[in-house]
């Protein structure tokens, strides 16, 4: 079975300890080189500390999109295509792409976050809408399914799971796990297959991508305010293997462990995934060797001109006819003012307390409310792949059973090569289990030789020749990688009041769905941008 089909822990403890004891054992030294990159949280920083220079110059740009991640790309993408071109992307990045960001070295692409898109719901219709625009989707059949381009429809094996010494085929734990375990397994799939054929009198089904076109019954509403571990509990699921996989999976979507999720986000993850195809029934997702990387490279040549790079806005302030913006450049080290009509506010929404110091003290308190989980994520050069034990082959998503890390995707997964000799392993890991202040200090306060240190020693559980295959170990750190969905936050007050904001500043971060996703990103950036040309009078036709 797949992590999202379902239906075709108690171990935050445990991983604490092991995160918190990752500290590197004298005598150990690693035979390759690396280092920590980006993100640029020096410059970020500076919107704490303050001192930046006041501007020098000043201009006027009608539209101010701030931040270039999934949200604010496909907010430009929007506003290009509806003919509107009088917009500036303002990215304190290097490079555009936020968490989908990616990277290449000689031997291949590989991301730095977001590694896949599942198949796109009937709901999706922006996605799919971009998605036939980039050639991912080549056209639809007489049923309506859409025809995806076959290079990009991830290869089996897609995913394996290792677990009491031996690999298995699928990420629900079912080796050497006890009948009654198995039996709970198989409740909470029946659990699963009511919620997702479910529909309101209205024909909304109950877990809707995007998450706003989600049914709104009171029992539903009810989930968000109890924990995903808790509505297990309260439905007699106790079985280890069940509260390590869900736990898993809130861990990869979230960042969280499910006791810290609400139960509606928990359940949203398995119930809301109905994407089809027309060729394809084995598999349900699509990626590439650079993840999302390779949509943000289109989405970012499309609007080059637009794309104004390194550049840190640290203070946007509303007037009684637009909204001036003043942006750093790091580079150059000269502060510009530019004036508007609109800003698009793209970058995680709680950043807003410390860019516009105008806010009124209700924003401000539920802004304060947006929590975020830190990740670390490591690209790994490989000289040969480890060895595959009782002849079960390299998956494309391999995962260790009980281990506090996410596992390892491989980047030539999707090579055209039949078996490339040397290859790029993607390894991810949410600081989970602790409050997301402490894990970001502890993220930011291992140097590369503890966190590799750490890594080889993950990895070497399944594949104990790892370090001699290491050839260089590349890390990044998340402070703020993906919004945490606690419980009462999803369908909370804070959340809605500040996604209904509207105009002259627009937000438009994944954060404003409660649900780090890709689809939420690229939804609520169209979201925005269609809010701006109805308020420019641009006549265009809706992507939602």
């Amino acid at each position: 079975m797949k992590r999202r089909q379902f239906l075709i822990s108690s171990a935050g403890a445990a991983a604490s300890l092991a995160v918190s004891g990752c500290s590197r054992r004298p005598g150990r030294r690693l035979a390759f080189g690396g280092r920590i990159v980006g993100a640029n949280e020096g410059v970020g920083h500076l919107l704490r500390q303050g001192g930046l220079p006041a501007p020098k110059a000043e201009r006027r740009v009608p539209v101010i999109i701030v931040g270039g991640g999934i949200a604010g790309l496909s907010a430009g993408w929007k506003l290009r295509k509806s003919g509107f071109t009088d917009f500036e992307i303002l990215e304190l990045e290097t490079d555009a792409g936020g968490n989908a960001r990616s990277g290449q070295n000689a031997v291949s692409a590989f991301p730095w976050g977001a590694h896949y898109v599942p198949f796109p719901t009937r709901e999706s219709r922006a996605v799919r809408e971009l998605f036939q625009e980039l050639g991912i989707i080549q056209g639809y059949d007489a049923a309506g399914k859409p025809v995806y381009e076959e290079t990009f429809v991830c290869g089996a094996p897609e995913e394996r799971l290792y677990i009491n010494g031996k690999w298995q085929d699928g990420l629900v734990p079912t080796l050497g796990i006890s009948r009654r375990e198995l039996d709970q397994l198989d409740r909470f799939k029946e659990l699963i297959a009511g919620y997702r054929d479910r529909r309101d009198a209205d024909g909304r089904p109950a877990f809707a991508i995007p998450m706003e076109l989600s049914a709104r019954d009171p029992d539903l509403m009810a989930l968000d305010r109890i924990s995903m571990r808790d509505f297990l509990l309260e439905q007699k699921l106790d079985a280890p293997a069940l509260h390590w996989y869900v736990d898993y999976c809130c861990r990869d979507d979230y960042g969280s462990y499910s006791s810290d999720v609400s139960a509606w986000a928990g359940v949203h993850y398995f119930a809301s995934r109905e994407g089809e195809s027309a060729r394809v029934s084995e598999t349900t997702l699509l990626t590439w060797p650079a993840g999302l990387g390779w949509i943000v490279t289109r989405l970012a040549r499309s609007l080059e001109r637009h794309v104004t790079r390194d550049a840190l806005v640290f203070r946007i302030t509303p007037t009684g006819t637009g909204v001036t913006v003043d942006a750093y450049n790091a580079r150059d080290r000269v502060t510009t003012r530019l004036v508007a009509d609109d800003v698009i506010l793209a970058c995680p929404s709680s950043f807003a307390n410390y860019l516009v110091p105008t806010l009124a003290a209700e924003v401000r308190h539920d802004l304060a409310q947006f929590d975020y989980a830190p990740w670390l994520v490591a690209n790994l050069t490989l000289r040969a792949f480890p060895t595959s034990r009782a002849g079960v082959p390299i998956a494309w998503d391999n995962v260790v059973y009980k281990s506090p890390t996410l596992g390892y995707v491989v980047a030539t997964h999707q090579s055209l090569q039949s078996r490339p000799r040397e290859t790029v392993l993607t390894f991810y890991h949410a600081l989970a289990g602790r409050p997301t202040s402490d894990a970001r200090t502890l993220l930011r306060s291992r140097g590369w030789a503890e966190w590799a240190d750490f890594i080889i020693g993950d990895l070497s559980r399944p594949h104990p020749e790892i370090a001699s295959l290491v050839t260089n170990l590349d890390m990044m750190l998340w402070g703020h990688a993906m919004i945490s969905p606690r419980p009462g936050f999803v369908w909370g007050r804070a959340r809605q009041r500040v996604a209904g904001l509207n105009g002259p500043l627009h937000f438009a971060h994944s954060d404003l769905s409660g649900l780090s996703l890709f689809e939420e990103a690229q939804y609520r950036g169209v979201v925005a941008a269609e809010r701006v040309l109805r308020r420019h009078h641009v006549a265009h036709a809706s992507s939602i």
